[in-house]
């Protein structure tokens, strides 16, 4: 990485642990702090459309969006200026703070960006019986849990494909969830925009709104802290979609193919310089293999408690 241009260090650069894509650094030199993202590159999981996001976050910085300004972007390296502030627990939000998330998604949503890419999704993976398979021959420590899921796991990768998206289609971040934002004097802050591109936008309120009103895992929902982020969005100028499956959808298919990333990661049992640590790779799987499920089952119940 040349990151001469960012001034002369005062001290040694320092990787700050906990991505579950990419590694992060922090470089303390003498023009500022900034905040060095490493991507991912032995087995990214999706197209990186380098120059397009860079642009959308410049917009959105210039916008007054709450994030921290974006520096330079090339394939390999995203640089963006450090941001001090509270990381967010996987917790229910306050309803302030969702209320002003909503906020931020109608502003980002209303941006005027040209964006060359669309919306297409690659249909989820059905090799759910091989991985199985594989996960049994190599001894994984999950491979029990992952063979008694098998039909589960077809099942939503079926869901996920053919699950009816209403529209409209918005240039969105993709990604808010409580490890990409951070409190600064109670207030959000929104990191962590490489996801960005065009998304359905009851997928984008439902996936934002979820993260948002749960603990770690399904048993503590909080309907109204769901309802702060849609009410801020629409007092910020945004028209909500119609309710349905489509609002979950996104997030199950964005979970099912990281679950399935991560497993291949534990299936080669190698430690690449890239990405996640294999040991939060093993984590995130079991984190998937017991939580998708839950979650899928839990749709009919979700759209009635939180869409009503």
């Amino acid at each position: 990485m040349n990151l001469s241009d960012l001034g002369t260090p005062v001290a040694p650069m320092v990787r700050v642990h906990g991505g579950f894509a990419n590694r992060m650094y922090r470089l303390d030199t003498d023009q500022g702090s900034f905040a060095v993202k490493e991507l991912s590159l032995v087995d990214r999981r999706w197209t990186y459309h380098v120059e397009d996001v860079f642009r959308f976050e410049r917009a959105a910085f210039g916008a007054g969006i709450p994030m921290p300004e974006p520096i330079s972007a090339d394939d390999h390296t995203l640089v963006h200026r450090w941001v001090e502030g509270e990381r967010v627990p996987e917790a229910p939000v306050s309803a302030e703070y969702g209320f002003e998330i909503g906020e931020i998604l109608a502003r980002i949503h209303a941006l005027d960006v040209a964006w060359a890419h669309g919306s297409i999704e690659e249909r989820a993976s059905r090799d759910w019986p091989e991985l199985a398979e594989r996960a049994a021959t190599t001894g994984q420590p999950w491979a029990d849990e992952l063979a008694s899921q098998v039909e589960t796991f077809l099942a939503i990768a079926h869901f996920v494909d053919s699950c009816e998206r209403p529209g409209p289609v918005v240039l969105t971040h993709k990604d808010i969830q409580p490890w990409n934002l951070l409190a600064r004097e109670g207030r959000p802050v929104v990191l962590d925009w490489e996801l960005s591109g065009m998304l359905d936008l009851s997928s984008e309120l439902g996936s934002t709104a979820l993260s948002l009103a749960k603990g770690p895992g399904f048993d503590d929902i909080q309907p109204s802290i769901f309802r702060s982020i849609l009410d801020g969005y629409v007092a910020g100028g945004g028209a909500l979609p119609p309710s349905g499956p489509s609002w979950f959808v996104f997030m199950i298919g964005g979970w099912l193919g990281h679950t399935r990333w991560n497993i291949l990661r534990c299936l080669a049992g190698v430690e690449v310089s890239t990405g996640p640590d294999l040991a939060l790779s093993h984590d995130s799987v079991r984190d998937g293999l017991r939580g998708l499920p839950v979650l899928f089952g839990r749709l009919p119940e979700l759209q009635e408690l939180l869409l009503r």
